[in-house]
This record gives structure tokens, sequence and C-alpha cells, in this order.
């Protein structure tokens, strides 16, 4: 058996110096939203050249040229379609001229803004679900386990991830310019159900072995569970 909890002050630490960086970045600077959230330019062009190609190279082109890219898919026999930010014609223009120059000769065959794929209403009923979610979890674990301290806790736990994957892409979009989308929200998303699953299983551990041994101190129910899962 490892004696987990003698050294719970050091995980409190670890802890700490991860999400208190993370949460003052969050304040300060918040996220680095992509087109996903804010909306951009639309391009489709033709070019036979590309589909022998990678799509990452050809974002890599793109940006070392100065052009800030969301997305390039296929859309169809030598379609590609471009999401990036707002552009002017002329920018435009400038694209077109970098595309031919790298892969060939190229055809636009369409050039529009449009809007955020990610819109307000959409990500207010996102964080509406998973409040929802959470008080679900809340009560389940709270009645599964006859203790509302558990439930509490596995709120907190769950809290703790998402602040800690969070905090680190705001940190990273302020110091590298990296940039949430839409896959981000899936992330955090699949975080919490993670989360929440891996608390459960210990939590159930703690309980099993409380039961058969109910004369045992916390601590040492809490180290045995522990290195049984």
């Amino acid at each position: 058996m490892i004696k987990f909890m003698k050294y719970k002050w050091l995980y409190f630490l670890i802890s700490g110096m991860v999400l208190v960086p993370g949460i003052f970045s969050l304040f300060i600077w918040g996220l680095r939203p992509s087109i996903d959230f804010t909306g951009g330019t639309l391009i489709e062009i033709k070019n036979e050249t590309l589909q022998q190609r990678s799509g990452q190279e050809f974002k890599n082109v793109l940006e070392k040229n100065g052009f800030s890219v969301g997305s390039v898919q296929s859309s169809g026999t030598n379609n590609f379609l471009i999401r990036l930010k707002p552009i002017t014609m002329e920018e435009n223009k400038r694209l077109l001229s970098t595309v031919e120059k790298e892969f060939g000769k190229t055809e636009e065959i369409r050039f529009e803004t449009v809007g955020p794929v990610l819109g307000a209403e959409f990500l207010q009923k996102t964080l509406i679900a998973a409040l929802v979610a959470m008080l679900g979890i809340l009560s389940y674990v709270a009645y599964a386990f006859k203790n509302l301290k558990y439930g509490v806790s596995a709120i907190l736990a769950l809290f703790h991830d998402l602040l800690v994957v969070a905090g680190i892409f705001s940190l990273l979009g302020h110091f590298k310019g990296i940039e949430i989308d839409a896959l981000f929200v899936t992330a955090i998303l699949t975080t919490m159900s993670f989360s929440v699953h891996d608390t459960i299983v210990v939590f159930d551990r703690i309980r099993e072995k409380q039961k058969q041994n109910p004369t045992v101190n916390l601590e040492e129910t809490v180290n045995l569970a522990i290195s049984e899962t």
C-alpha cells in the first residue's frame, strides 16, 4: 500500500502552481477565440496540385505569408474551402497570388464573409446544459454515497480539472497565440465526463473499504483505496 495521503501537501502545491497562473490569466487575458467563435472570411478555390499535398502544408504556407488560417478542408474534386480571419479584397488577391506561386494554377470559386460557427446562443445552451449536468452529478453522488460531502468533492474536482485545461489554454493563447475553436468545447465536455468518472471510481472503492474495515481511520482507508485503484 502506498501512503498517498502522507504527501497531500505536495499535491496541493503542484495543483496550486498550475491553477493560480491559469486563473490569473483567465481573469486578465481570457481565452483567445478562433474564427469558429468570431466569424471571418470563407474562400473556395480550385487547384489540381493541392490534391496531392496535405492540408497542413497548405495552411503552413499561408500562415508564413501572414494569413491567420482557421481551417482548410476539401469540398470536392480539386476544390478546397479556406476559413480565415476577415481579409480585404487586396489581401484576397495576395492570397491567391501566394497559392498560385506555391501550388500552381488556382481558380477562385467564391469569396465571402461568414458568421461564427459557434454562436452565442449555442454557447449559452452548452453552459446551461453543463450546469444542469453538475447539479445532477451532485445529487446523484450525494444520494449514491449517502453523504453530501462526496457530491461536493466530485464537483470541486470537476471545477479543478476544467480550470487546469482552461487556464493552460489562456496562458498559451497569450504567450503563444494559440486559439480555441470548436474542438476546445469538445475537449472541455470530455474533461467533465472523465473527471467525474475517475472521481466516482475512487469514491466507490473508498466506500467499499469503509464497509469492509469500519474501524480503520479515513486516511488509511483512502491510501488503500487509491493504491488498489
